[in-house]
């Protein structure tokens, strides 16, 4: 299980392959794709706030980052983001429309987990809601029910259709057969990323375990960096991928008008661990891929806490390097920057879930025409 303190160090995350059975929402995972490991399991997101507001298409989940607080509410304590797969519904630098961040908390005493830890080594299996069914498909809110078995239940119709093609192999009347669990892959893969287990380490310590790695990863290391560097300089850093050097070529142009400072900046930071996918400082600020002033009008109106009136602080950012590990030529961003609560404050009773804020910064060349 990862927990990560409030700290006043930059805390960074990694991508690493861990079996599905410490991926669980009782061990409480930080994690990219997969379903999610959901922490309040008495009132879960409804259907219609994770559709995009563009295409009106369900989200995907992306990641969560499990950060509790050291006070007696949010002793558990997780992020979840979802973003649209629809390429046509993104526009350079936003307060993005196609990604959603939702906050989660519980005390330690709560109706869902318990409140002793378990023994080393051990998983701890899923918990599942009390009263609430999850999509076959995505692994949301299904209010929707297969009408023949009345035992596999959907988010919506988009789902319960791309499922089909496989439920229908073994629906049936009399239920034998039918399990919510299974999926042919290349049905879930248009819905659900691969899944990763995010490990998190503080700045420096990160920079002591690149020095201990083999020779093999610091090179692959250097050559990812080389490769990101290029992509992100032409705007397109969506197709972060293990490209050969000849392909590479042709992202060279264009550097120079991505070669501001902040860009510089961010170029060095991620040389000392090439592999982050999420840079996590509470109350910090953010490693900007390029210059804030397409952006600055967002930044000067992120609205405070809808709860508590709280003015919203910085938490954490979602770097371009986890587009990597998606699987997904349509998703393209620069830096995700999520912006919540700073008491994290209670939650409304029957309110599992609350939407904090999301701006998108991209780089963007001269002819860049998306801007």
């Amino acid at each position: 299980m990862v927990k990560h303190n409030t700290m006043s160090e930059i805390d960074l995350g990694f991508a690493e392959e861990c079996e599905p059975k410490w991926l669980t929402n009782a061990n409480f995972p930080s994690k990219i794709g997969g379903k999610p490991a959901w922490l309040h399991l008495g009132e879960l997101p409804a259907t219609e706030s994770l559709r995009c507001k563009k295409c009106g298409k369900p989200k995907s989940f992306l990641c969560q980052v499990y950060s509790p607080f050291e006070d007696d509410h949010n002793f558990h304590r997780t992020i979840f983001v979802f973003v649209c797969r629809t390429e046509s519904c993104y526009v350079a630098n936003d307060n993005s429309q196609c990604v959603t961040a939702l906050r989660s908390q519980l005390p330690l005493r709560n109706s869902f987990y318990s409140e002793i830890p378990p023994e080393d080594g051990v998983a701890v299996p899923e918990v599942l809601p009390p009263k609430s069914k999850l999509c076959a498909t995505c692994g949301c809110l299904g209010t929707l029910q297969c009408s023949r078995c009345r035992k596999i239940n959907y988010c919506g119709l988009e789902h319960q259709r791309l499922h089909w093609k496989y439920h229908k192999i073994v629906c049936s009347a009399d239920n034998t057969g039918c399990d919510s669990k299974l999926a042919a892959d290349e049905i879930v893969r248009e819905i659900v990323f691969p899944e990763w287990e995010i490990c998190m380490n503080a700045d420096d310590e990160s920079e002591d375990d690149a020095e201990e790695d083999t020779n093999k990863t610091e090179v692959n290391e250097e050559e990812q960096l080389k490769e990101l560097d290029k992509l992100i300089s032409s705007g397109k850093a969506g197709q972060f991928q293990s490209l050969p050097e000849s392909e590479l070529e042709k992202y060279t142009s264009g550097c120079e008008e991505v070669d501001d400072k902040d860009f510089r900046k961010f170029r060095k930071e991620c040389s000392k661990a090439p592999r982050q996918v999420i840079r996590y400082m509470r109350k910090g600020t953010p490693l900007w891929i390029a210059s804030k002033d397409k952006i600055q009008v967002f930044l000067d109106n992120i609205p405070a806490c809808d709860i508590c009136g709280s003015p919203r602080e910085y938490e954490f950012q979602i770097m371009p390097q986890m587009l990597n590990h998606l699987q997904d030529s349509n998703l393209d961003w620069g830096v995700l920057a999520i912006y919540t609560c700073p008491k994290s404050c209670p939650l409304p009773d029957g309110k599992g879930y609350t939407e904090e804020i999301v701006i998108k910064q991209d780089i963007v060349v001269e002819n860049d025409k998306s801007s």
